[in-house]
């Protein structure tokens, strides 16, 4: 069992993306994946969609239930059979990021890649993932992909947590706290000066990069007491400055939505 593996099967995805910080990644996410399948121009049946690193399905099977044809690709074998018993139309496959060799070129009109740069620790890795969801993705469409962002790692497992000295020391931190993982780490965090060289690296053309909760995951006590009209509001907030470059770096997550030219 990798450390992954035994990471995710403790790990409560569903339940994570059901509390009011993750309903607001959540309802931004699908904000911008439904604006990005508009502009394909297609009927919804003929829109196909790869997550690659579905997790559960909370994605999947929400955009399966709009339909549309989604195909999931996930690593850990107990998401997978979470997945699958929930008796969806998503065709689900076990698999990884970094060699999706079961699908053709150009076979996905939008590729979901919301989960892997989250655990990909090296650049030579991300690069193989960003390379292998253009190879999949036709001409025209797009790919989506998620990041977990750098100040928030410096912040809430840093300074929150008290690790901040400690990471210094081991080098997960360098001098001007960038996040740095080390091997015996799950999780990667990025600023967006990482994710433009990466995009640059891999020749990505970009429409736009989003925040898709913002201060969601720094204020979640404060979120749980809220009413269901105020975090309704807080949800059009956040909708509301999503796309302001000033705001990208803080928030927790952020999703970079790209053009296959």
């Amino acid at each position: 069992m990798t450390k992954l593996e035994d990471y995710y099967n403790k790990f409560n995805e569903e339940k994570r993306l059901g509390r009011k910080h993750g309903q607001v990644e959540f309802r931004v996410t699908m904000h911008y994946i439904k604006e990005t399948i508009e502009k394909l121009g297609k009927k919804p049946e003929d829109v196909k969609i790869l997550d690659v690193g579905a997790g559960t399905g909370r994605y999947s099977i929400a955009l399966a239930e709009m339909g549309y044809d989604v195909t999931a690709v996930e690593p850990v074998k107990h998401n997978l059979g979470r997945l699958k018993a929930k008796g969806s139309s998503v065709k689900a496959y076990q698999g990884n990021a970094l060699k999706l060799k079961r699908f053709e070129d150009e076979s996905f009109d939008l590729t979901l890649m919301f989960g892997p740069m989250y655990h990909l620790l090296t650049d030579e890795e991300r690069c193989t993932a960003m390379k292998e969801a253009d190879r999949v993705t036709r001409k025209g469409g797009y790919i989506m992909v998620a990041y977990c962002m750098n100040e928030y790692g410096v912040l809430m497992y840093g300074f929150k947590e008290n690790q901040v000295l400690q990471c210094l020391e081991d080098g997960r931190l360098t001098s001007d706290f960038h996040c740095e993982p080390i091997e015996e780490d799950l999780y990667a965090y990025l600023r967006p000066s990482d994710i433009d060289t990466l995009n640059k690296a891999t020749h990505m053309n970009r429409e736009k990069i989003v925040a898709v909760d913002g201060a969601a995951n720094y204020m979640r006590s404060v979120l749980n007491a809220m009413s269901d009209e105020v975090f309704e509001k807080f949800v059009e907030y956040q909708l509301s400055i999503a796309e302001r470059e000033d705001l990208l770096g803080a928030s927790a997550h952020t999703v970079d939505i790209l053009k296959k030219i």
